[in-house]
């Protein structure tokens, strides 16, 4: 059996290395450095440098990503978040003490300050006369191999520090996430809307069907469970006369882990009164467009073998079209006992329980259109069963006006007219609640506190939710969720745990 130690990568020889420096009383963990510039200001402000030293001094400092020692001189490749240099090192130049203590104890992996003066190399490449040198931090941890970074995957994730070292592509990846999430604020910002956090330990969950992560509250001898989403605490804040809100918000759903889903997920929830569905699908086009164009600079993006084009306006669909076009199923000329054998024949989930025209319309939409809708395509017109907090629709019995926005088979954004009548909610939320106690742990439980908020008058009110995750996933041509999470729910390496650890919501937490 394997302890949690064992997955330790520290290297003995540097580990011999860090006690020869200790015993030659140096510093290798100093608090600070005086660092007046980075790599881009230097190769910015020296763009049009010659052969010649430049008279005055440079200080920057950063990893080292390759050394390469020609007995009296070293060259080497200084590294921080704005790019890489070069550096030149001659031991006529920093002595013979220094340039030995490089050779010998400094190498890939470290952190060290320098100054010096720049100039260019016969081969064209800005480079640093290296006049003085200060190691900052000795890695104990050997970086992978210099010319094929770290491509063992799985280590990727769970060692995410070491991929955003070696990968600029992954470097890249997050810089693009970090200002997606950035534009998102903004346009909503300017756009007037305000925003808010809400709470992430909820009493009850619900503004989704998932199953909840459940935890313990101690002092207040409460079960609580992390949110799924943030909706029905935005939609109160509509109730109180906020008018146009969001959130970006962190959600936790306990479900499984696949290319598109983790437990643990972003997305922007926004709500504004006086709006409808069709408004809302205008905004999230209008947000989405806008971002990609600001982002990438065109509309038409590569995302694996295909182009994707977000040039506005997108495409638009009823659920029932999408089903007749991409299926070849035209759910209402055929009796629910032949609808329940073309299910059958497809091999979709749970084809013998469904009952009626619009359950079986769900299944072959989930089942047979939903992987084909590639280019940016918003279906609508959902059955008022599996949209519980939808508005219903104002001129079709049995459906409600609400949205899904779908990208190379993905579902981005889920949006509606919002349900403010509270006794229909009440209803709906009865509906959820006996699905719950049959067996249903997606089904949502019944808030009466978000009922009561509800009647006290909610306006009529648009709202949207995007998934984060997914959208920089298509803006970065990305195919794994796992590659725009920094961090993503990964199952645990430590095999050891301690016995005497409880488990949380068992009765001896609550003594």
């Amino acid at each position: 059996m394997t302890s949690p130690q064992d997955n330790l990568a520290f290297d003995q020889t540097r580990l011999d290395k860090v006690r020869a420096l200790r015993d030659k009383g140096i510093s290798i963990f100093p608090s600070s450095f005086d660092r007046q510039h980075t790599v881009l200001d230097i190769k910015t402000r020296y763009a049009d440098i010659t052969h010649d030293k430049s008279p005055e001094l440079v200080s920057t400092a950063g990893r080292l990503y390759i050394v390469r020692n020609h007995g009296k001189t070293l060259f080497a490749d200084l590294g921080d978040e704005t790019g890489k240099i070069q550096l030149y090192i001659r031991k006529n130049d920093i002595g013979e003490e220094q340039f030995d203590l490089f050779s010998q104890f400094i190498e890939r992996g470290d952190i060290i300050g320098i100054t010096g003066h720049v100039f260019r190399t016969k081969l064209g490449e800005i480079t640093i006369w290296v006049d003085t040198f200060t190691l900052l931090c000795k890695a104990v941890c050997s970086l992978p191999e210099k010319f094929h970074g770290l491509t063992d995957v799985e280590k990727r994730y769970r060692q995410r520090y070491v991929d955003l070292i070696v990968n600029e592509e992954s470097r890249q990846t997050f810089r693009n996430r970090s200002r997606i999430i950035s534009l998102i604020r903004r346009y909503l910002d300017d756009n007037g809307f305000l925003e808010f956090e809400t709470p992430i330990l909820q009493p009850i969950y619900g503004g989704a069907n998932a199953r909840p992560f459940t935890s313990y509250h101690h002092f207040l001898d409460q079960k609580l469970f992390l949110r799924i989403a943030p909706e029905l605490y935005l939609k109160r804040l509509i109730v109180g006369g906020f008018e146009k809100v969001f959130e970006i918000a962190r959600n936790f759903r306990n479900e499984a882990v696949d290319t598109n889903h983790n437990p643990e997920f972003s997305m922007v929830e926004i709500y504004w009164a006086y709006r409808d569905f069709e408004d809302m699908m205008a905004l999230t086009e209008d947000i989405v467009s806008s971002i990609v164009f600001e982002v990438l600079g065109t509309f038409e993006i590569p995302f694996g073998d295909t182009r994707l084009n977000f040039e506005k306006p997108w495409r638009r669909l009823s659920m029932s079209d999408a089903v007749k076009e991409y299926a070849g199923i035209d759910i209402y000329a055929h009796p629910v006992e032949q609808l329940r054998n073309l299910a059958r024949q497809h091999n979709l989930d749970d084809w013998e329980k469904s009952t009626t025209h619009r359950e079986f319309l769900v299944q072959f939409f989930e089942g047979l259109v939903e992987e084909k809708l590639i280019q940016p395509t918003f279906v609508y017109d959902y059955p008022v069963e599996n949209s519980p907090l939808a508005k219903r629709h104002r001129t079709k019995e049995g459906f409600t006006e609400r949205f899904e926005l779908f990208i190379h088979g993905m579902e981005v954004g889920n949006g509606f007219s919002e349900l403010n009548d509270a006794l229909d909610q009440k209803e709906r939320f009865e509906d959820q609640d006996e699905k719950r106690r049959m067996g249903d742990i997606e089904a949502q439980m019944i808030d009466y506190d978000f009922i009561n908020a509800l009647g006290y008058g909610m306006p009529p009110t648009g709202g949207v939710g995007i998934g984060i995750d997914r959208l920089v996933m298509l803006l970065t041509n990305n195919s794994s969720i796992k590659e725009v999470i920094l961090f993503p729910s990964m199952k645990s390496m430590q095999v050891e745990e301690d016995e005497d650890e409880k488990k949380p919501g068992t009765d001896q937490d609550k003594k």
